[in-house]
């Protein structure tokens, strides 16, 4: 079988394509082609990986979709390394198995753990540069062969002398973009005092840009009016409000697990089963890097 042709059922080649569905349908696809793509990438302890962090995802790529500027094909979760050294924060093995376990059923979802295997902490805006790196290599070639295959059901290729040329030529290709996704919490968090360098957040807004979820009680819009740098950069960032209400989060998920309350329908099952398996959270956990100073911070000094 001519790998250009779909399968599809009898059924389907039976019908009778109109020249409006035939228009519309072309009318998508272009659209769909001149839209910029996409690859959103949150970094974070993801400790452990909750429902809401997939939501996140999950919010950012309908509301850049439906701007009609944009089409999402790829969401990274990064968790961060060991050395971080947030007051709780368990190994960054089991946050990656779970992230792993979190995503096993999304078809555009994935996990990196190329930031959680650094030996040292790595800066945010140095794993977003890693991964327009990654993007970078995996479309090195800059171009993509243009295809002669019909993208209707029992569609036919078009055949005639100068088909051999059109098969060969190619069009340039550039890659994704990569945007930074993240909760209003971690947007507040350029605020804290050397938590954040501002040439670092300066890069982030500039070359990348950001896509932020706001959650209730978050006043986002008034903390970017405040912030020089964020405002200074405002078009750069995404909002996107979470109108149903949905205030999970990985510190209320530890409190309910340490005083051996249930997170059922909080985290995704398996990660659930996961934690129960290897018992990843209680009062010792809790007090992990208790005495340690978090790793920006130290860097600060």
């Amino acid at each position: 079988m001519d790998s250009c042709y779909s399968v599809v059922p009898k059924e389907a080649q039976r019908q009778l394509w109109t020249s409006s569905q035939v228009a519309s349908i072309k009318q998508d696809m272009e659209i769909v082609e001149g839209r910029k793509e996409v690859v959103l990438l949150a970094c974070g302890s993801f400790n452990p990986i909750t429902n809401m962090h997939l939501r996140l995802f999950e919010l950012a790529k309908d509301y850049l979709n439906g701007t009609g500027e944009y089409n999402v094909i790829k969401g990274i979760i990064s968790p961060v390394g060991d050395a971080y050294k947030k007051k709780g924060l368990i190994s960054a093995h089991h946050r990656v198995i779970m992230a792993e376990l979190a995503t096993q059923n999304s078809k555009w979802l994935e996990v990196d753990a190329w930031e959680s295997l650094q030996k040292e902490w790595v800066e945010t805006v140095k794993v977003l540069s890693h991964h327009q790196q990654k993007l970078k290599a995996q479309n090195s070639d800059g171009t993509v062969p243009v295809s002669t295959c019909s993208p209707f059901p029992g569609g036919k290729r078009k055949r005639s002398e100068d088909d051999q040329n059109v098969n060969e030529k190619k069009i340039p290709k550039e890659p994704p973009q990569l945007k930074l996704l993240c909760g209003a919490d971690f947007l507040e968090s350029f605020g804290v005092p050397n938590l954040w360098k501002p040439d670092d957040i300066t890069t982030i807004l500039s070359n990348f840009g950001l896509v932020c979820i706001t959650r209730a009680g978050n006043n986002a819009e008034k903390f970017i009016y405040e912030s020089d740098i964020l405002w200074k950069h405002r078009s750069n960032i995404s909002l996107v409000n979470e109108w149903i209400i949905n205030d999970i989060s990985s510190t209320k998920i530890r409190r309910a697990l340490t005083r051996g309350q249930s997170i059922r329908y909080l985290v995704p099952d398996a990660v659930q089963q996961y934690i129960e398996k290897y018992s990843l959270y209680n009062s010792e956990s809790e007090n992990q890097n208790a005495n340690s100073i978090l790793a920006p911070l130290m860097k600060a000094k």
